[in-house]
């Protein structure tokens, strides 16, 4: 097709040549000091479209001859360009195949390349500065990876923002978290943009700042926000924030901090059995029975329908801790959860201690007895229902079975 609109464009310039210059009538003279030339239209048409083609093609030579050293400079500098672009791409490349002392290497051969051509890609330079210092904290020269550090600083600071440059502060966070220095991690946290700051990455350096520098709190809510962001799968979210609120209650050391520790952490968190107990075992150890208890009643009012054995022994096992002093209106409370969740050995030992705490001296033996007999109970709690038994014997004056009950806990010590 484009062939045969060639050939019609060519036919209609032929015609339109021959009607123009078909008849051929028009005379050129020429006069040059004594001498005349005449020529036919035509010719000196033809001879000017030659004479002005040859005067352009001397003059495209001799622009070409001017232009020489310049395209020369220019070829040269492409070369350089093109070799410190491959010395970059190698050294990414060694980095990645853990040859980092070739990948330092190659990147310094780009920043010298990058040098030589007048350095006017900044970018080009953060990312060589950063592939040399990142091959030197794995080959742990911290010394010379801070030089290129505060090489990428000096960029920053001296021109408009690239995309290195968030890279450049992250990888900052990242080293010095790996040098376990969480001051300067959090230092440089607090320099980052307030959209860099919000980055998944920059949440997961911002909880590991905060766990190295034991600041649980401050971890917690992080992780908070990384689990709205689903970093995490669910599981792992719920286990982290669990670990994270029991070591923010484990750093309280009296009763204003372990309060105030309590109050801080979120509503979801005080919902969870294990960081209830862990409360309530901190309050124990602190003497504070009534907190304990006050911070367990939530879950015992919700043990219907419990399925986590292993909360459920906890629950019973930190009630137990803290049942001395029971109040009378935890009396319907246990007697629910009995009703429910009776057929549960553990269930059984704490109802039964809070029986004999409240005097209930025949409920109460009758549940730690079969709590003691049930092999399905952990050991240390058998134990507690044998013992819980002979101080039952013992206010009974019967020192034949208190004796017959301490040697069963005994053997259970082994």
């Amino acid at each position: 097709m484009r062939l045969v609109i060639w050939l019609l464009l060519l036919a209609a310039a032929a015609v339109v040549a021959a009607l123009t210059f078909g008849r051929n009538d028009g005379l050129v003279s020429l006069y040059w000091g004594g001498w005349r030339a005449d020529l036919s239209l035509n010719l000196f048409l033809i001879g000017m479209l030659v004479l002005g083609a040859a005067a352009l093609l001397v003059a495209q030579a001799l622009l070409a001859v001017l232009r020489l050293p310049r395209r020369a400079a220019e070829w040269r500098a492409l070369q350089r360009e093109r070799a410190a672009q491959a010395a970059l791409r190698e050294s990414l490349g060694e980095s990645f195949g853990a040859r980092y002392a070739r990948a330092h290497k190659a990147a310094l051969r780009a920043l010298t390349l990058h040098h030589d051509t007048g350095g006017a890609d900044r970018e080009f330079a953060q990312l060589a500065h950063l592939m040399a210092a990142g091959s030197l904290h794995r080959l742990g020269d911290r010394a010379r990876r801070d030089e290129h550090l505060t090489s990428l600083a000096e960029l920053r600071r001296g021109g408009g923002a690239t995309r290195a440059d968030d890279g450049a502060r992250l990888a900052a966070v990242e080293w010095a978290l790996d040098d376990r220095d969480p001051d300067r991690a959090a230092a440089l946290l607090a320099e980052l943009p307030p959209g860099v700051a919000r980055r998944t990455h920059a949440l997961r350096l911002r909880l590991r700042a905060a766990q190295l520098a034991a600041r649980p709190l401050q971890a917690l809510q992080t992780a908070r926000l990384l689990a709205k962001h689903q970093a995490f799968s669910p599981e792992v979210a719920r286990g982290l924030l669990r670990t994270l609120a029991c070591d923010a209650l484990d750093t309280a050391h009296d009763a204003q901090q372990l309060r105030q520790a309590w109050q801080q952490l979120d509503a979801g968190d005080r919902r969870d059995p294990h960081v209830a107990v862990r409360a309530a075992s901190r309050a124990v150890a602190l003497g504070l029975l009534a907190d304990a208890r006050a911070w367990l009643r939530p879950h015992w009012e919700t043990l219907t329908g419990f399925d986590d054995a292993d909360a459920r022994e906890r629950l019973a096992q930190a009630l137990v801790a803290a049942a001395p002093g029971l109040e009378g209106d935890w009396l319907p409370l246990l007697e629910a959860a009995l009703q429910r969740q009776g057929q549960h050995p553990e269930v059984q030992l704490a109802v039964g201690v809070a029986f004999a705490e409240r005097q209930l001296w025949g409920k109460a033996r009758q549940l730690l007895q079969r709590a003691a007999g049930d092999d399905r109970l952990a050991p240390p709690l058998r134990r507690i229902a044998w013992m819980r038994l002979a101080a039952l014997a013992r206010e009974q004056g019967d020192a034949q079975t208190a004796a017959s009950c301490d040697r069963e806990a005994a053997a259970l010590c082994g």
